[in-house]
């Protein structure tokens, strides 16, 4: 039954496609039937691939700015503005894809491309919540479910399932977990029938019933072994609330380890198809950076050596996944000594527990310029390449700083470190520790393959001005 909300987003989708190809269609058309000066014509194989771009760019977009998840409760200033922000991204995304592979569109073209694609989106968006109506009541018929338990916390589920009455779910009743225990009724929004656990086959047999789910708590499942065998062979799906640990936030799953059934919580993310597109990610971007960067890194390197004594790049020990340590690489950016001067200078620190002094005296002439402009940081794309650290995540703490780190702080160790992260858009170093931290959790609870897309995009014009940096 929660998979019904993953389907309305699907089919937003679609439509942005059908609806994006109808606009292309309608631009191409209207502007091949304008005599202008210059003549428009794509062939066949052209027009297949910027349809093929576009389409791509216009759904990736969406993804990126979350608008297939709040289409059909968003407000219209939001579906406008959310709307107009998809076609601009997409036409940009167009430009660039023409003067790759040299392809000559025309100008007026793309303009109304994107217009004509944001009118229909926009008119569509406007009236989607009585699509996702439509949608509910034509291909999602009433989906009838009980609950085992008559606690606080079968009466919180219940309440739950009320409120999702618009995608389909209908709650029958509930069951009490004493096998010959009738207790009446339950008021909630209205009345539901409380039948004992051992009418269960007979209710089976008399009543539709899509799903039971069982709040009960952990001393009583053991007891419902056998209705759960009962659902088992009768086909009725049976889900467990696992709130055992009310304070736990950590996602929860089922996974099997040879024949032994594995309840696991995790506070982290753990889809290993998305971590491993990250690390591929990951990998191109950092390959293709050390190539890009290389013969700069080699005229940097000149410049440091020139400078000031001490070697080109700084070493220093640092924690990583899980508290790994691994070596971590920058351009060098203060005096030779800066290590053995540490203490005379920590009394200049802004920070308690992350050393961090603003206008740092131990500062080069040009280090203050690496640092400035996020320089100092190109080495550590090695570090990305090795797999140490990501383009995007918590940044890496000393091991000195982490034995200072409170117990929910530890938890950023979960995470591979990163080149950049949310605070390094939010502030950089104007940011305090403590919310530092809590920019990190944030990150690492919101995780996924857009947000690192946003903080990456969202960096470079922080890293290109110098904003933030000291």
């Amino acid at each position: 039954m929660f998979s019904r909300q993953r389907k309305a987003r699907v089919l937003f989708g679609l439509s942005d496609i059908i609806l994006t190809a109808l606009a292309f269609e309608a631009a191409y058309q209207t502007r091949s039937l304008l005599h202008l000066e210059h003549v428009f014509f794509l062939t066949v194989e052209s027009k297949t691939l910027v349809l093929g771009c576009s389409l791509f760019a216009w759904v990736m977009v969406g993804l990126w700015l979350g608008i297939y998840e709040k289409l059909d409760s968003g407000h219209p200033r939001i579906i406008l503005r959310d709307t107009a922000s998809q076609c601009a991204y997409g036409a940009l995304s167009l430009i660039v894809f023409q003067y790759v592979l040299r392809l000559d569109l025309s100008r007026f073209f793309v303009v109304l491309f994107a217009s004509y694609t944001w009118v229909g989106l926009l008119l569509f968006r406007l009236t989607a919540g009585r699509v996702i109506g439509v949608i509910r009541r034509e291909f999602a018929g009433p989906h009838y479910v009980m609950v085992v338990g008559t606690g606080e916390r079968a009466r919180g589920l219940a309440e739950a399932l009320e409120r999702s009455v618009e995608y389909g779910i209908r709650l029958r009743g509930f069951l009490s977990e004493q096998p010959l225990k009738r207790s009446g009724e339950i008021l909630l929004s209205e009345a539901y029938p409380v039948y004992p656990i051992a009418d269960l086959p007979a209710i089976l047999r008399q009543h539709v019933i899509d799903e039971i789910i069982f709040a009960v708590g952990s001393e009583s499942l053991s007891e419902l072994e056998e209705y759960f065998l009962l659902c088992d062979e009768e086909g009725v799906r049976t889900r467990v609330a696992v709130d055992f640990f009310p304070h736990v936030n950590s996602t929860v799953s089922l996974e099997r380890f040879g024949a032994t059934p594995l309840l696991t919580f995790s506070a982290a993310p753990y889809d290993e198809i998305r971590l491993l597109a990250k690390r591929i990610l990951d990998i191109v971007l950092a390959t293709a950076g050390l190539i890009v960067l290389a013969p700069f890194m080699l005229v940097i390197a000149v410049v440091i050596r020139s400078t000031s004594p001490g070697p080109v790049i700084f070493r220093q020990v640092r924690c990583g996944l899980n508290g790994r340590r691994f070596l971590f690489y920058k351009f060098r950016s203060m005096c030779e000594n800066a290590e053995e001067m540490r203490a005379a200078v920590a009394h200049l620190s802004t920070r308690e527990t992350a050393f961090k002094i603003p206008r740092d005296p131990r500062l080069t002439p040009v280090g203050r310029f690496l640092r400035k402009f996020s320089i100092d940081e190109w080495p550590q794309l090695w570090n990305v390449l090795r797999g140490d650290m990501s383009l995007v995540g918590p940044r890496p703490a000393v091991p000195y700083e982490v034995e200072q780190y409170k117990r929910w702080q530890r938890r950023r160790l979960r995470m591979r470190p990163g080149l950049t992260c949310l605070w390094a858009v939010c502030g950089r170093d104007n940011v305090d520790f403590e919310t530092w931290m809590k920019m990190d959790m944030q990150y690492i609870d919101n995780w996924s393959l857009a947000l690192d897309w946003k903080i990456l995009l969202r960096t470079i014009p922080r890293v290109l001005t110098g904003r933030g940096a000291s």
